[in-house]
């Protein structure tokens, strides 16, 4: 009788699919948008590198300052292998009000796996000027090695272009560290500091050494960091506000379809009851309408999504920034909060049903 009843009123089940539909396809890009940028994000400050160090309370770590010599005595530590200070940085360009700038030292592992467009890593060193700029940066600034960028109110030559895999610094601007802190007024600091560990080392003795060293600035694992980030909560929780949105919507939609059904068969439901139907039987009739709906609303708002993302992947002016991904855990949460969302607006339909007197209802006009 559910298959039945949908059939016969394919409209009204349409509208409740779709509802469920654009709700799941709204969180599901969101939340994929907004995680892929989170992922490359975080993929910048991990370099090939266990812990970082930055200020603490901060709310950003473009305003974080941490000493270059606190990287300095940590390279002298026997539980550290590598410690590399890192500078971000913003600047304006010709038609372009923001361009990201990442202040670091030649021997930086994050070229290793750079595809070199023009120039080499031997042509970015420690004592000069030269920048090298991401393939998309190059694009966009009209910039090409042997020439000159300008960025605020210097002209920078270019000695390298690189094709990198992270869209961000894909559009950025590398500066060799020593001439980003003159540009930026930032002489002896930069924003964080990531640590590779030696062999058989522990995390807690660099943070135990950070703390005691350094009282003013943090030393958090990747995971830790990425977990307790300000910024990141703010676009994950906004990811998942929208969709919340989203889905009270659809789940109205599901209660709007549901009410006129119950109120469009009264006498039909009242029919079943003669028939020996129980009230719980006629009340999980109206929920199994309802679940139906919202799977098939599932399933429809995940290939709708998944194809929304795919075309934006392939838009020639967002390759690079975005790296929409959705996991089985973002589409279980999604299809979760459907489900909940649909129940809970087919309680009031599924209430009027099981409560309907037959003999009235068989009078009903």
């Amino acid at each position: 009788m559910i298959f039945t009843n949908l059939r016969r009123h394919r409209v009204r089940t349409l509208i409740g699919m779709v509802g469920i539909a654009l709700g799941v396809a709204t969180m599901l890009s969101v939340v994929g948008l907004l995680g892929g940028a989170v992922r490359m994000f975080e993929r910048i400050l991990r370099n090939d590198s266990e812990l970082l160090v930055f200020e603490k309370n901060v709310s950003d770590l473009f305003f974080s300052n941490v000493p270059v010599e606190l990287a300095q005595k940590l390279r002298e530590q026997s539980f550290v292998k590598a410690a590399r200070p890192v500078l971000f940085a913003i600047i304006a360009a010709p038609g372009r009000p923001v361009v990201t700038c990442f202040g670091i030292s030649a021997d930086d592992p994050r070229f290793d796996g750079a595809d070199w467009i023009s120039g080499g890593a031997g042509d970015f060193r420690d004592d000069a000027r030269g920048v090298v700029l991401g393939e998309r940066a190059a694009d966009f600034l009209n910039a090409k090695v042997g020439g000159t960028v300008t960025l605020g109110q210097e002209d920078w030559p270019v000695v390298g272009v690189v094709r990198m895999e992270n869209g961000f610094e894909n559009g950025g601007v590398f500066m060799p560290l020593a001439e980003c802190q003159r540009a930026f007024h930032k002489d002896g600091v930069c924003s964080v500091v990531t640590v590779a560990l030696a062999d058989g080392a522990k995390t807690s003795e660099v943070k135990d050494w950070v703390s005691a060293n350094f009282p003013r600035m943090t030393a958090l694992e990747n995971e830790e960091f990425s977990r307790s980030y300000s910024q990141f909560r703010i676009m994950k929780t906004t990811a998942w506000v929208v969709g919340g949105c989203a889905f009270l919507l659809g789940g109205l939609s599901v209660t709007n379809t549901m009410i006129l059904s119950v109120f469009g068969r009264i006498r039909e439901l009242a029919i079943a009851r003669v028939c020996g139907f129980s009230r719980g039987q006629v009340a999980w009739m109206i929920f199994g309408e309802s679940i139906l709906i919202s799977l098939m609303g599932i399933a429809a708002g995940w290939l709708l999504s998944s194809a929304g993302l795919r075309v934006l992947r392939e838009v020639p002016q967002l390759q690079g920034y975005i790296e929409p991904t959705v996991g089985w855990v973002e589409l279980a949460g999604a299809a979760a909060l459907a489900m909940i969302t649909a129940l809970a607006g087919t309680l009031y339909p599924a209430w009027v049903a099981a409560r309907l007197d037959p003999a009235s209802a068989l009078r009903f006009e």
